[in-house]
């Protein structure tokens, strides 16, 4: 038996027509005219992916789509709809479907996508069985069984035992004392003190104090003898979070303590001796920071003798919806209200989010809906903007790593989307010319009625200008309004009609290129009609 495909469609004849499509392929196709007996399928023999019609005689595709998500079932979903739901089916990809067909369905179109398909939940299907080897959906205080946290508790497994400092970096938010107390809680030295110092909360005139202690009478104030942050750690573990805020002066003094182990308190000249296990913490680039002359080179590498770079919460995509059920159990047995976990559509939401702040920006997000809400699951419209208005777009963020931008030449023959040329800048005027499109050369007649007025090229543009630009004349110079229509209809086209994978192909997102297809659509029937 090969992969097992579900189609749920109410009508016969069509239901014959798409079998007869995929007759050759290497999977078996299911015909259900129902609901009812969909349920009754999947409930007994999970399918790889489903079919699944907007419009059914007993219920909808959306209830459908929604007991699929209830009942967590490991499998595809694509939907099938008429011209005039487009909307809805959108809609359905924000609440968890991966895909939709638009009817009439072509042969080429189903055969496409359902293979397609099928490959991502192989492959989803082999991560999952790979992470189960190694699966710890809790370790020391972390929640999280994704595979950039697995590597994460096998680094903590490794580094644990032994006595060599850590240094731990990542982003604002990401756990960075989590890991920390994890280190000290798996090490030899769990049953002895674990002191964390913020070294950006502390003033400089009295860090020297906080690390180090200080004696009576040391300065104004210093009624008693007061041991510092590496004299209460001795035996234990002593977490330096944000080490880069720490002045030079106390970086130098700092630097002398790991190397001797020999502390001497502010206004004493006795040294104390101290047994210590150092990590240490920031969310900057300590490399950037020794560049800037802000970091000693020297201490960077005696406290960077083991790296862990803790993953930020966009890239822990399975993680996202059991730490936001988690904190929302947790926040409503603390408030007594009646939460137990969110719907499918939040769960969508979530994870198309960003996550500038990361778990903690999370935490604080749960927090907000269950004080301000009462309920069963959390809705999208419970959650705080700009979570609960607009889906988000993850190519927002702007801690992410920006993606060089890829010119793909093609023939005109072959319809795929052509690169556009930005315009060289006039240094004379400060000004952008209009963007150079090179779908095809133009001919007089056609520079006459598509090409914009625009000032002739001097001797100093044609300098400025690349090679393939230089005869700029050459070329049609089309409104940007035009020359988006055009690429995103040769992307489509391009993808043999699969709207989703042209929106990853040119970096937008999915609703906004089904939009601006119904628009270009309607355009093109009122003026047919006229």
């Amino acid at each position: 038996m090969g992969p097992k495909v579900l189609l749920v469609e109410d009508s016969n004849s069509l239901a014959i027509l798409y079998k007869q499509y995929v007759k050759d392929e290497a999977y078996d196709l299911f015909h259900v005219e129902t609901g009812k007996d969909a349920k009754r399928f999947i409930q007994h023999h999970t399918p790889q992916l489903v079919i699944l019609d907007l419009k059914l005689p007993d219920t909808t595709g959306e209830e459908i789509l929604d007991w699929i998500n209830e009942q967590e079932v490991a499998t595809s979903v694509i939907i099938a709809t008429a011209h005039g739901s487009v909307n809805t089916a959108v809609n359905l990809i924000q609440k968890g479907a991966d895909d939709f067909l638009e009817k009439p369905i072509t042969a080429d179109r189903l055969k496409t996508s359902v293979a397609l398909h099928l490959k991502r939940t192989k492959l989803e299907s082999l991560v999952n069985k790979f992470e189960s080897k190694f699966d710890r959906p809790n370790y020391h205080g972390f929640i999280g069984s994704s595979l950039p946290m697995q590597a994460v508790y096998k680094i903590i497994d490794a580094a644990a035992p032994t006595t060599a400092s850590v240094f731990i970096n990542g982003e604002s938010g990401t756990g960075k004392e989590v890991c920390a107390e994890a280190i000290h809680k798996q090490s030899k030295r769990a049953d002895k003190p674990f002191v964390a110092l913020n070294c950006g909360a502390i003033p400089r005139d009295l860090m020297e104090s906080e690390i180090f202690g200080h004696v009576k009478g040391a300065f104004t104030g210093a009624t008693t003898d007061r041991k510092g942050a590496a004299m209460q750690a001795h035996g234990g573990t002593l977490f330096l979070d944000e080490l880069c805020e720490m002045e030079l002066e106390m970086q130098k003094k700092l630097l002398r303590f790991l190397q001797t182990g020999s502390v001497t308190p502010l206004g004493s000249s006795k040294e104390l001796k101290g047994d210590v296990r150092i990590i240490c913490a920031t969310n900057k680039d300590p490399l950037k920071e020794i560049e800037a002359g802000r970091f000693r080179e020297d201490l960077y590498y005696r406290v960077h003798v083991i790296p862990i770079t803790l993953p930020p919460l966009r890239e822990r995509d399975k993680d996202i919806a059991t730490l936001a059920k988690h904190f929302v159990k947790l926040y409503a047995k603390q408030d007594g209200k009646k939460f137990t976990g969110l719907t499918a559509e939040t769960e969508a939401r979530l994870k198309n989010y960003p996550w500038p702040g990361n778990v903690r920006q999370l935490q604080n997000i749960m927090r907000n809906v269950v004080v301000l809400n009462d309920g069963t699951k959390v809705e999208v419209s419970q959650l705080p903007p700009p979570l609960n208005t607009v889906s988000v777009n993850t190519t927002a963020v702007t801690k992410a790593p920006i993606k060089p931008v890829t010119t793909v030449h093609m023939t005109a023959e072959s319809m795929a989307p052509e690169s556009i040329t930005p315009a060289p800048v006039d240094a004379e005027r400060h000004q952008a010319t209009a963007p150079v499109t090179q779908f095809e050369s133009a001919s007089p007649d056609e520079k006459t009625h598509h090409a914009p007025t625009t000032h002739a090229p001097t001797t100093h543009d044609a300098q400025a200008m690349p090679n393939n630009v230089a005869r700029a004349e050459e070329y049609v110079i089309k409104p940007m309004w035009q020359v988006e229509r055009e690429t995103i209809q040769n992307a489509i086209k391009h993808c043999d009609g699969n709207v989703i994978n042209a929106a990853v192909l040119l970096d937008l997102s999915p609703s906004t290129v089904y939009r601006k297809k119904q628009q270009w659509e309607t355009e093109d029937d009122l003026q047919t009609s006229e």
